[in-house]
């Protein structure tokens, strides 16, 4: 007994006692405390506040939803069932809205590769030409694609030029600011071992940088031309080519029932893209 009080008096004196293997004596273990209830009550009643001063603002209301519930039944009612004998008419738009996201995307994806690399800290070497590219750029992701569809239907008049810039101008903005944020995470071992030997910056992108973002890059761009058919869907509206003439014509019509047909036939190529890019995106990746 004796001996045990004494081995307990020796541990309890020990400072590593109840320490990380491997600590020193004058660490100490700091785990973080887990948030107390306070906190969590505190930011929901943030939200809620939000929530009821945007709903405020903006004269939302669950009483007009629950009220114009039934004339959006009367409208699926009148989209359905569709009328197929339709379908003939659509296809060469269809075609025109996924030549107009492949072309755009590939004028975009070129563009964005000297973007990422002007934007990324760790390949510039002065923040006064980094910083400016990313306000650059973050002043590309504002302007809604609709918007400068409409601006290049202004200039180059209708058809699928405008859309194709427009699509082009966007893929710039989402998949430069991608890539750049992917550049500023790789393994600067390759690069400084490159640099040591004496290669130069256009060497050090081409043999340290393009192997390690490769397969992520093409991930991006195949996410780009996802987004692009989705969005050149509805650019026709501005008269910039494309199956959105077909929505604004039978829109305008109040022909429900073709509309339907354009949807579900958007639907089916859309699925269809994002199936062979998620199985492009897993042997890549």
């Amino acid at each position: 007994m004796k001996g045990q009080s004494n081995v307990s008096l020796q541990n309890s004196g020990n400072p590593g006692i109840g320490k990380e293997p491997g600590s020193s004596p004058s660490q100490v273990v700091k785990r973080p405390k887990p948030p107390g209830r306070t906190k969590h009550l505190l930011t929901l009643a943030i939200i809620l506040l939000l929530l009821w001063a945007s709903a405020k603002q903006t004269d939302a209301s669950f009483t007009e939803l629950f009220e114009g519930l039934p004339n959006m039944w009367d409208l699926l009612k009148e989209m359905f069932p569709p009328r197929w004998s339709y379908f003939d008419n659509i296809v060469q738009g269809m075609l025109e809205t996924i030549r107009m996201a492949l072309i755009g995307t590939t004028i975009g994806a070129i563009i964005a590769i000297p973007v990422a690399i002007i934007c990324a800290g760790n390949l510039m070497p002065s923040r006064w030409i980094y910083y400016p590219a990313r306000f650059v750029l973050n002043l590309i992701r504002t302007v809604p694609d609709l918007l400068l569809a409409a601006l290049f239907v202004a200039v180059f008049g209708l058809g699928p030029i405008p859309g194709i810039l427009a699509l082009a101008v966007f893929s710039v903005g989402l998949i430069a600011k991608l890539t750049y944020e992917t550049l500023e995470t790789i393994d600067r071992g390759p690069l400084e071992a490159m640099t040591a030997v004496g290669m130069n910056r256009i060497q050090l992108i081409v043999y340290g940088v393009v192997p390690q973002l490769a397969a992520q890059f093409t991930s991006y761009v195949l996410y780009a031309f996802e987004i692009n058919v989705r969005a050149a869907a509805i650019l026709g509206l501005v008269g910039a080519g494309g199956i959105g003439l077909y929505y604004e014509a039978t829109l305008g019509f109040l022909e429900y029932d073709k509309t339907s047909v354009i949807i579900l036939f958007t639907l089916a190529i859309v699925l269809i893209i994002d199936y062979v890019s998620t199985k492009l995106r897993e042997k890549l990746l």
